[in-house]
């Protein structure tokens, strides 16, 4: 509250001082302003100098105290009530930042004092931003990766997990070991499968156990997960996969891609039969020009796959920015040649 005690020059005031300076004269209202300036800090009982000898009593005269700023009442905050793993040089030094992010910042040092015995288990993103905040999307969409940076925390250090689309797959058969065949675009996916149901027992000469559709880039991400929770039959160590994909430096792009992510739990080979039988039908078409926005990329390892003869067809194709979709063959096309 604004109050005349600012601009009062001595260090004490009596009870009748503070009813004059305020101009009350009923003794409720003079109570409920005592109580006010009590409680903001702008007074301070002397208690020697005895009670006024009313209901309810009042002291007869206070110290007058200048209570601290916000500023003052923020940097004690921080530096005394903050956990000793948060860091808070940032925050000393950007106070209007502090007052922005108090609730949340306080709401993690809440966290930190008394629950961190929950970080032994690992738990979703989402869900641990909800146990912190109460607001399951504070850390991915709200401004939580700020604050955590702001007070020296990691994204590991709440030992979180991020979530990935679930894996679309169709398994032929769960015998081991088998060829999974990781597929681009999900047209093909659903042809290959009508395929197999339909009693094919080969995709271009490749005896397939599984299809996974890989849905264009998610599959970097997507493979990383099934390597870690895939079903026993298909982290078999001795199973083969393969990648088929648009041939188009988005396509390689992305199988190279999927190679790196999954490097550390099963080896990607490219379906060389599948690239083949592409370009073999695309000699006789006209083909579509490259989609906008793709940009070159090392060809070397891909074109390892490749007869001499289909590695210039291909680096033509691609320096005429012209693609085949993985589209261009179809059920029809599948039998072993």
């Amino acid at each position: 509250m604004e109050t005349p005690l600012k601009q009062w020059p001595k260090k004490k005031i009596t009870l009748q001082e503070l009813a004059a300076l305020y101009q009350i004269r009923e003794y409720p209202a003079l109570v409920q302003l005592m109580q006010t300036l009590l409680e903001e800090a702008w007074l301070q009982p002397v208690k020697n100098s005895g009670s006024n000898g009313k209901r309810p009593p009042l002291w007869q005269s206070y110290w007058v105290k200048q209570p601290m700023d916000d500023n003052e009442i923020y940097r004690e905050e921080l530096l005394y009530q903050l956990h000793p793993d948060l860091q808070r040089d940032y925050y000393l030094q950007h106070l209007e930042q502090y007052r922005q992010d108090r609730f949340y910042v306080l709401a993690l040092n809440q966290f930190w004092k008394g629950h961190r015995s929950n970080l032994m288990q690992a738990v979703s993103v989402n869900e641990r931003s909800f146990q912190i905040w109460q607001q399951e999307k504070f850390l991915k969409d709200g401004p939580g990766m700020r604050i955590l940076k702001q007070v020296g925390l990691s994204l590991q250090q709440l030992n979180v997990y991020d979530t990935t689309e679930p894996l679309a797959y169709y398994s032929h058969h769960k015998q081991t070991p088998q060829a999974v065949v990781i597929v681009e675009n999900k047209d093909t996916f659903y042809s290959l499968r009508r395929y197999l149901l339909a009693g094919g027992e080969k995709i271009l000469g490749l005896a397939a156990g599984t299809l996974i559709y890989g849905g264009g880039k998610k599959i970097q991400r997507t493979i990383t997960e099934f390597a870690v929770g895939g079903e026993p039959y298909l982290l078999c160590p001795d199973n083969c996969f393969y990648y088929w994909g648009d041939l188009d430096y988005e396509g390689i792009a992305i199988f190279e891609g999927v190679c790196s992510s999954a490097a550390e739990s099963v080896s990607v080979e490219l379906f060389t039969a599948a690239y083949q039988a592409m370009l073999q039908k695309a000699a006789k078409l006209q083909l579509p020009q490259t989609k906008a926005g793709q940009q070159p990329v090392p060809l070397a390892h891909f074109l390892s796959y490749f007869l001499p003869e289909e590695q210039q067809q291909i680096q033509q194709l691609l320096a005429e920015r012209l693609y085949i979709p993985q589209e261009i063959l179809n059920i029809e096309d599948f039998e072993s040649r």
